[in-house]
Order: structure tokens, then sequence, then C-alpha cells
């Protein structure tokens, strides 16, 4: 039966496929694809899991004192008996023949296809018994869990499957963890759906810089939707339509062919330099998270990279921390691949929703914080990880030596701040210096993520030589709002006054000083703000490669001072978004106008054509 399930749209575009839940459970399971050689291997491991399970059964059986009840002893003979029933141990194997899922998601999957049938049941004792193979199961997975690993083996990250004849993939969670989504990346899902998160949560950025189409917030969809459902995603509506009707489908499918040519026609823009009606040069720059990005950056056209997020190379790692040569050959790489364009580097911004999986003991001190995005975070972290924080300066140091790199501190708010993290800066450089290794002198950047940094901006320049704008943060500190939290997440406004006065107020005063601005947050790569932001002086935006051709066309089409004559009107509006719309259509009714009047005349000398035709006809 088809129904449709609503949520923000955080990704644009039409994603259609199956569906493919990761279930919540309260065991940690590791999503992740398996090659064909790894089948057999997999299955064994959810054998010797079985066999391991049925034997602390039968010794908890066998152990149990003479005075316990009899149900407790009945009740293990329920577990036993579905630990070896077919219903979870043949379909569980299905999972992972026929897709290539590892066994601890195999047998999650068949958890949840089971947990349904049992709250269909109308025998109440029936229905609850799905606690059993809900114990049962988690007993299976623990067990997995000491007997191997449970993360994906090194050589088995998702990449796109070798294997053919599957239907196209979505995937439909409660929430994704940014560890799973860094292993989801370049996958083959062709578009994500979750219940929880806001249009700058993780979730949103990946699949935006993923290119795929994303519904969040639906808050239902993971308990609604079942395993092989087909599913549309309308990321440009945020509407999820489950067990679409063949007409839908038709529709939806059309809507996908006619985004496809669009994005054909736009990347014929990639070698077009990014210039003004009015003969502006604006940079257009590339957001990466791994060294490989950084093909796709220079693909794309990208002039640079304008923000390397360094902390993907700290995750999904099971807590253990890269090293300073791990880091080199990372940071070495994505400047290599530039081929001698700049490389913005970041230092690591773990913290709030992007946490380490094993937590360093500042973490530990902080682990119940009421609001991590308030705590131990960004730069405040690699401060209290000095050791850490120098091993990454050294890192990107060295990757200096091979092209131009520039380093950008995360959520500064403080001088102290500064000063300590130069200070560290300056250590690393003469710890280098006395081992003998190259590096270069590279100019530092500081992230206006947090109203204090934006008012401390002309502070902050006398130490910088560059300043980024993180519209992400900023908007959730300036206003209050979890951008995570789908309760408050309409609340989250780019367009809020406050926000654009700020923003316009860090650009004009950085320019002032004679140094680069960039925007490097997802406003960066909205076409919604690209005349509006260039009106208020911003020449360099930061973005997902898949986003710089739509960007670099509204680039082309705009002229600067036209908006900067326009601005004070849009800053000083209630409803700056209405604003703009007004001033666009204002700006488009001249064309309008002369068009009309070229039909009209076009139409005029039709009929004087018409006339004299039939006049000579008469005659």
């Amino acid at each position: 039966m088809s129904f449709e399930l609503f949520g923000l749209p955080v990704s644009r575009g039409v994603a259609i496929g199956r569906a493919v839940l990761i279930a919540s459970s309260r065991v940690d399971v590791a999503h992740y694809f398996i090659d064909e050689s790894r089948v057999e291997t997999e299955i064994a491991r959810l054998r010797d899991a079985r066999d391991a399970v049925a034997n602390e059964l039968e010794g908890l059986k066998r152990d149990m004192p003479a005075e316990a009840p009899a149900e407790l002893a009945a009740l293990l003979d329920v577990h036993l008996m579905l630990l070896h029933d077919d219903t979870l141990s043949g379909p569980t194997k299905q999972w992972i023949i026929e897709r290539h899922y590892n066994a601890e998601w195999a047998l999650s999957a068949q958890l949840e296809v089971l947990a349904r049938q049992f709250d269909e049941m109308e025998d109440e004792y029936l229905r609850e018994r799905k606690a059993d193979i809900e114990q049962v199961v988690e007993r299976l997975l623990r067990a997995m869990a000491r007997g191997s690993a449970a993360l994906a083996p090194a050589s088995a990250g998702v990449g796109p499957r070798d294997f053919a004849g599957e239907d196209p993939l979505v995937l439909v969670a409660s929430d994704i963890a940014p560890a799973d989504m860094l292993q989801f990346k370049g996958s083959v899902f062709t578009g994500f759906i979750t219940d929880v998160g806001g249009r700058t949560s993780h979730t949103a950025i990946v699949a935006r810089s993923m290119d795929i189409p994303a519904v969040v917030g639906t808050r239902e969809a993971s308990r609604l939707i079942r395993q092989d459902d087909w599913i549309v995603i309308d990321g440009d509506c945020g509407v999820v339509i489950v067990d679409p009707s063949p007409i839908v489908l038709e529709e939806y499918r059309f809507r996908q062919r006619q985004s496809e040519l669009g994005r054909e026609r736009l990347a014929r823009l990639r070698h077009t330099p990014a210039i003004t009606v009015d003969g502006e040069r604006v940079d257009l720059l590339a957001n990466i998270e791994l060294p490989g990005d950084a093909t796709a950056a220079v693909e794309a056209g990208a002039v640079g990279v304008g923000l390397f997020r360094s902390e993907f190379l700290f995750m999904n790692r099971d807590g253990e921390l890269p090293d300073e040569d791990e880091q080199f050959e990372a940071y070495r790489d994505a400047v290599v691949a530039m081929k001698g364009l700049p490389v913005t580097i970041r230092t690591v911004d773990i913290g709030a929703d992007k946490p380490l999986e094993r937590l360093t003991v500042n973490e530990l001190r902080h682990e119940h914080a009421l609001n991590p995005a308030l705590g131990l975070r960004a730069i405040r972290w690699s401060l209290s990880e000095p050791a850490m924080f120098r091993q990454q300066l050294r890192a990107i140091l060295r990757a200096s030596a091979y092209g131009k790199v520039k380093l950008l501190i995360p959520m500064v708010a403080h001088l102290s701040e500064v000063r300590a993290t130069l200070e560290a800066l300056a250590r690393a450089k003469q710890q280098l210096s006395d081992a003998g290794r190259a590096c270069a002198d590279i100019e530092v950047g500081a992230m206006v993520e947090v109203p204090a940094a934006a008012i401390m901006l002309p502070a902050f320049l006398r130490y910088f030589d560059f300043v980024s704008v993180g519209t992400n943060d900023l908007i959730q500190y300036t206003l209050a709002i979890d951008r995570a939290d789908e309760a408050v997440a309409h609340l989250y406004d780019p367009w809020h006054p406050a926000v654009l006065q700020l923003l316009a107020r860090a650009i004009a005063q950085t320019r002032d000083a004679g140094k680069e601005v960039t925007v490097c947050g997802e406003m960066a790569g909205d076409t919604a703000f690209t005349e509006v932001l260039l009106g208020m002086g911003l020449r360099g935006f930061s973005m997902h490669p898949a986003q710089i051709a739509a960007v670099k066309q509204q680039v082309l089409r705009t002229d600067t001072r036209r908006w900067a004559s326009r601005l004070e009107s849009v800053l000083s509006a209630d409803d700056p978004e209405a604003q703009v719309r007004r001033l666009m259509r204002e700006a488009q009714a001249p064309s309008v106008a002369r068009a009309a009047a070229r039909a009209a005349r076009v139409e005029g000398a039709v009929a004087e054509v018409a006339a004299d035709a039939a006049n000579a006809r008469l005659q």
C-alpha cells in the first residue's frame, strides 16, 4: 500500500530504489559491503557465533541451580530453538549472499524483518516473543564482536559493488553516525532517509557532498518502511513515497532524466573562468574530506581547496588516532593532486556531531556534557591535547613542501586561543627545523563560526592572514539552534537578519584589512545566496565539487555592482529572503517586458504579411 512521509529536503534531486534499513540496536553494528571472496568467510562467522551462543545457553542450562524456576529453563529452551530456527539463519545468509552485507548487518536486517512480523501478530503472547528474538540476536552480535573485529577490514571499504543485476538502493535509518557516513561515501546508495536531523546535520552535509537526494527529520521512516520496499525520495520537496504506483514512478523517473540532462549542461562550464557580468573574478574552491576527493575537485574546475576537513582522517578507526606520518602522507597526497593549486587544511574539528569512537582523557571528563556543541570541540579540543595537536601541525607543515598549503583554525573565540595556537605552530616549526625536515612558510587563517569571532574580527585580523566563514555553525550559534535537532530544525534560518548582518560585517572588515575572505559553509554552495554574497563583496566560495558548476553559472549571470547597491535594503528588511525575491522579480521585469514587446512586434509583422497575402489572393 502506497503512502507518503514528509521531512526536510536537504539534498536536491530524485532517488528511486529499494529500501535498505539500518535497524537501531543496543549493540553497535558496523555496516559495510563485502566482496564476493568474503561471502563464505562471513557465513562462517555467523555459524561460529551461533555455535558459541548455543554453547553459552547449554552451559547456562547445565549449571542452573536446582531451585531455579522451571520457567527459566523453558526460556533458555525457547532461545535455543530460535537460535537454530531457519527463519533467522536462512534469510540472514541470503542477505550476505545476495546483498553482500557483512554478517552483523545481515543479522540486524533479518531482525528488523522478524520484529515487524511479531508486531503484526494478533496474539499478545506471540507479540511479546519479539523480545526473545531480539535477545538472541544481541547474543549473536556480541559473539561476533568477541570472535573478530566488528569493523570493516581495510580491504572491504564501501565502494561500488562489482556484482551485477541489483536494483538501486536507498538507505533508511533512524540516524546515521558520521563514521558510517564516511563508510557509505562513494557507495551504492542513491539516496538517504533518516528519522532525525536538520538541514545542516552531518547526514545532510555528506548527502549533499555525495550529490545524492536526501530527506531527514521524517520521524517515522525507519519504523514504517520495510526492507526492500520500493522508495521514491523527492529531495526537492522533502517527500518520501513508499511503494509508489506505476504512474507516480514513471513521473519521477522522467524528473530523474531531466535532472541528469541539467547536470550535463552545467558540466560544460567546467573550464570557464568564474567572472561576473561586471568583470569581477570569483574563486570557486572545493570542500574535501579525504585526499582522494582532490581529484574530483580538479575535475569540477575548482581553483583550489578551501576546506580540507582533516577530522575525517581521525574517524572510523576504532578511536586510534592517525600518527604524524600517516597524516603527512594524506595531506601531501591532496596537495600533489591539486597540481599547484592552494589547499587549505583545517585542524581537526572533533566534537559535537563528530565524536571519536574512543574518548581521550580530556573527553572523558566531558562525556556527559549536556550540550556537546558548546563543549570541548574544535580548537578547544586540540589545545587540550597538545601532543596530538603538535603532531597534526608538523604533518601539515611537512606537506607544505609539496605545494601551497594554508592552515585554518576552527571555532576561535578568544585571543588567548589565537596566541596559544600560534605558539604551538611556532614550536612545531622549530621541531621540524631541528630534525632537518623541510617545510614552507604558510598562511594561517581563522574560521568565523561564533558571534564572538565576528565581533572580535578586527583584533583577530592582527594575527591571521585570511578568514573563512563557516556559516553552518555561525547560524547555529547566532540563533541558539542545534542544527542536528529536528525538533528545532525549522528555526534554523540562514536568511535571518542577524546572520546576514554578521556575515556582511565579517566580509567587509576582512576586505577593508586587505585580506582574503571565503565562505565555506552550506550557504556557499546554495545558489539562492550567490548574488547576495557577491553583493556583500565576497569573492571566494568553497563548496563540495558537485556544487561548483551551478554556482559558477549564477556568478556568470551576476552584476555585483547592482547587488551591492541593493544590499542595504536586504540587510535592513524584516524578511530578507522575500526582499531578495522581490528584487529579482524587478530585475527580470524589464527583460520580460522587452521580450513581450519583441513578441508583439513579431506578431504584428506576421499579421501584416498574412494580410498582404490575403489581398494578393483576392486580386
